[in-house]
């Protein structure tokens, strides 16, 4: 076989196996896909993989650190939460997010929690909750500061950070100090969507007595801990006026907020936006990550 036909073969078998990707796999997957083969990023590694945080068979997860770590070094924490509108998601689809944010300083945890129709609100909580109690109790061992946690998240894991960083009664009732939570970025969140009038709202609050107890907003406080709110103009899955709202309120209580609007941009582009071959669609990445590092000195 000549090399140009060794080469041509190559690429056409490379071309398919994308097709069978694209066809068959979530969109975060083939994004993680395309991000794990595009340059940039390098000064970071999964040091730990499908830890168990609990005793349930979805309570597992993943860690990622810097690299270039010197003995005794230290670095802030970012437990990331993913979206997927609290149906759908695993952790290993979002390497790509835990990459990026250890190759700029922290050292990442991304958790699987369990989803609905198995469980509905609050066990979603309840598990991201217990990663972060996970995180204070073992970070160290990666290289990371138990006591500068930061929460990270989209959508639905914008959410689930969300209620962590307001009502502080799920770290609380698990023997974990509220005020461990230093700040948290959180992009294309829904934090004030009573009465659910969408499927996945209903589906995973609707059999919770007391709605209003689902909802972030209900739980803005003075003393909450920093958050960066962000959401694009023309996101049509979770409308921007939750983070417009929940930065309102937290501002007119005085609370530190700081709140990004991106002009045109959709529900994914903000995660999107965290990938090294989409990482011009929005600043998230660079913003989310000088306000974090701010708040958790």
């Amino acid at each position: 076989m000549t090399r140009l036909k060794f080469v041509l073969l190559t690429i056409v078998a490379l071309v398919a196996i994308i097709g069978l990707i694209i066809a068959f796999a979530s969109p975060p997957a083939v994004l993680n896909f395309i991000n794990s083969h595009t340059p940039g990023d390098g000064n970071a590694h999964e040091v730990a993989e499908g830890v168990a945080y609990g005793p349930d068979a979805a309570q597992k997860l993943n860690v990622w650190a810097p690299k270039d770590s010197k003995p005794g070094q230290t670095y802030p924490v970012l437990v990331f939460y993913y979206g997927g509108g609290w149906v759908k998601g695993s952790r290993g689809e979002y390497d790509f997010a835990a990459r990026a944010y250890a190759a700029r300083g922290f050292v990442v945890v991304v958790p699987d929690y369990r989803l609905v129709p198995a469980v509905h609100f609050p066990v979603f909580v309840q598990d991201s909750a217990l990663a972060v109690k996970w995180t204070r109790d073992n970070v160290a061992r990666f290289g990371g500061d138990p006591r500068r946690i930061t929460l990270g998240g989209h959508s639905a894991g914008a959410y689930n950070a969300a209620m962590l960083a307001l009502d502080p009664h799920w770290l609380r009732d698990i023997g974990v100090d509220p005020k461990i939570v230093r700040a948290a970025a959180l992009l294309a969140g829904p934090y004030d969507f009573y009465p659910f009038d969408k499927k996945r709202s209903i589906d995973a609050m609707s059999n919770w007595p007391r709605p209003l107890e689902t909802q972030p907003i209900r739980f803005a406080a003075k003393d909450s801990p920093p958050l960066w709110l962000a959401a694009g103009t023309a996101d049509d899955v979770v409308r921007p006026y939750n983070s417009e709202r929940l930065a309102a309120k937290l501002k007119g209580l005085g609370a530190t907020v700081e709140l990004r609007l991106y002009p045109g941009k959709s529900h994914n582009d903000l995660i999107m936006g965290i990938s090294k071959p989409l990482r011009g669609r929005a600043p998230t990445l660079q913003e989310s990550v000088d306000f974090l590092h701010a708040h958790a000195r």
